[in-house]
């Protein structure tokens, strides 16, 4: 449930000056809880309100048979899809307001998913759909949470504070011009936990991949089993996972159509899902490298715009660090209340640079430039060769559950679907973890100067409901017959310069025997002990592969 603890602001007009408006704070003065839905004491009656199967009276009911649009090519052809927003309304840029220019594509980690050209890794004739002759036969699907309010005391919230102390110190600022609406804004949003687009985005992807690969349904009906669905015991981690369910399977029929398995999110226990938690060194200097490039980068990016919504203020002056915020804002408002003033204010190559700051520290942090990102996703990527070569894991030295992973009930190795839920960090760390360097590039992002020619992208790769697909084919038309290849968000990665022994291949495709060779040496190579626990020297402008130097 959303706090109602925090600091309300609330504007008021100013009665000195008519013409001028300034900004005044007020805490809430309600019931902590008195903007909490559902109102507390209250239940659902299910006596007056009996459900369906006390009602009765369903009609008919047959089922018809699954679909199985990622091979049926010809009946269902690809085409590139926009980010899907449906309840969301975005401006245009401060200096483009006529030609179509989606800046939902240029806020990194805080973008809604969106289709990705197979062209932009290197593989422009790839479809995800499954090649002429192939089956599909297995998915594993590592998904990202759908969009959420940002996380406790961050760059908004702090944003809005320095407003508050402002007008708590004494100063009556005041604004105008573009920035008139601060004088009636607040700061309203909640905590980490989903939104409600958020919630209809992991709705939707889990409707969109019982389209795909529901005739993958029919392996459990004949082994008598139901699926496990993986994700960790955050709030909006586990209301991810329903949301991905109640799509694939329908309301309320996944409360009884899927297992769905929550393992503990917390410091000091493993979890594959959230590495970081066992990690030390995730949580030190070695993941701040990101961070600082991107603050120096930041320092003179927004330069011209903030000379320019400094013009239309007084007795508060904005600093990079606010531009940030007030784009960071301009997301998190858009996914959260459906529209934000905020986005109006920055032009076009702002975007691109708050797409570039994004790009810095998820490059640095959960991709090749880090020295501890391939250790923080072994554990996802040992679980994958797991459930391939249909071995239980007994001992691991990553953050492998092996409590969990040692149970065929839990960790099932002989499924056809997979789907495991988690974290923009961690698919990043395993996108590294497998070595996919086709996603990031091999050069080390400038510091200073944005990268218009890199392949890495953060709102391609790390995007709200961000989806990582592995499939198995089975290919009679090729020797051995049995093919593997990955797909993010509909791109096709290509993995002959990643995995050893890899041919290239139009369609992304590689035998799997050879996937699963690549992989293990992969494994062989991350020292998770030494990445996480070690004390080595590291620093910006290197490609580390994701893996801790030996110094």
């Amino acid at each position: 449930m959303i706090s109602a603890a925090l600091l309300t602001l609330l504007p008021v007009l100013a009665h000195a000056n008519p013409v001028e408006k300034r900004w005044q704070a007020e805490t809430w003065v309600g019931s902590p809880t008195s903007n909490v839905y559902p109102p507390n004491g209250t239940s659902v009656n299910t006596a007056l309100f009996p459900p369906e199967s006390v009602v009765g009276y369903a009609g008919p009911t047959p089922t018809g048979i699954e679909p199985a649009a990622i091979q049926t090519a010809s009946a269902y052809p690809y085409t590139q899809m926009p980010a899907f927003r449906w309840p969301l309304v975005v401006d245009q840029p401060y200096d483009n307001p006529s030609t179509p220019f989606d800046i939902t594509q240029y806020w990194g980690n805080l973008s809604p998913v969106y289709s990705v050209n197979s062209s932009i890794f290197g593989l422009p004739g790839a479809s995800p759909l499954v090649p002429d002759q192939c089956t599909i036969t297995q998915v594993h699907i590592l998904y990202r949470h759908g969009a959420r309010y940002p996380t406790g005391g961050s760059a908004p919230a702090q944003f809005a504070e320095k407003l508050n102390a402002a007008a708590n110190n004494g100063s009556t600022w005041s604004s105008w011009g573009d920035l008139d609406f601060l004088n009636h804004w607040q700061y309203g949003l909640g905590a980490e936990i989903l939104t409600p687009f958020g919630r209809l985005q992991n709705f939707e992807l889990g409707a969109g991949f019982r389209v795909l690969y529901g005739e993958l349904l029919n392996n459990f009906t004949a082994a008598g089993t139901l699926p496990v669905f993986r994700t960790e015991s955050g709030d909006r981690m586990v209301h991810t996972a329903d949301n991905f369910a109640a799509g694939f399977f329908g309301v309320p029929d996944y409360l009884t159509e899927v297992n769905i398995e929550l393992m503990v999110e917390a410091n000091g226990v493993n979890n594959t899902g959230a590495a970081y938690d066992n990690c030390p060194n995730a949580n030190g200097a070695p993941s701040d490298i990101g961070g600082t490039v991107a603050k120096e980068f930041a320092v003179n990016a927004f330069n011209s715009t903030l000379a320019r919504l400094n013009s239309e203020v007084k007795g508060i002056q904005f600093t990079p660090s606010d531009a940030i915020a007030m784009l960071q804002l301009c997301a998190y408002e858009t996914d959260a209340i459906g529209y934000s003033q905020f986005c109006k204010l920055f032009t076009s190559e702002d975007y691109m640079n708050f797409e570039y700051y994004y790009d810095l520290i998820f490059w640095y942090e959960n991709g090749p430039g880090s020295p501890v990102s391939a250790a923080q996703g072994k554990g996802l990527a040992e679980e994958l060769v797991a459930r391939l070569l249909h071995q239980q894991i007994t001992v691991s030295d990553s953050a492998v559950n092996s409590t969990l992973d040692s149970s065929p009930i839990l960790f099932p190795v002989n499924n056809s679907i997979y789907a495991d839920a988690t974290h923009e960090v961690i698919v990043g760390d395993t996108l590294t973890a497998l070595n996919l360097t086709a996603v990031f590039g091999t050069e080390p992002l400038s510091p200073t100067q944005r990268s218009n020619g890199s392949v890495f992208s953060t709102s391609r790769v790390f995007p709200f409901a961000t989806h990582l697909v592995f499939q198995v084919l089975e290919c009679p038309n090729m020797s051995p017959s049995k093919q593997g290849r990955w797909i993010l968000n509909d791109g096709v990665i290509p993995i002959d310069q990643s995995h050893p022994g890899c041919p290239w291949n139009k369609d992304g495709l590689c035998p799997l025997n050879t996937i699963i060779s690549a992989l293990q040496n992969r494994l062989a190579e991350i020292d998770f002990n030494y990445a996480c626990n070690g004390n080595y020297t590291y620093g910006p402008g290197n490609n580390y592969g994701g893996l801790a130097p030996k110094s």
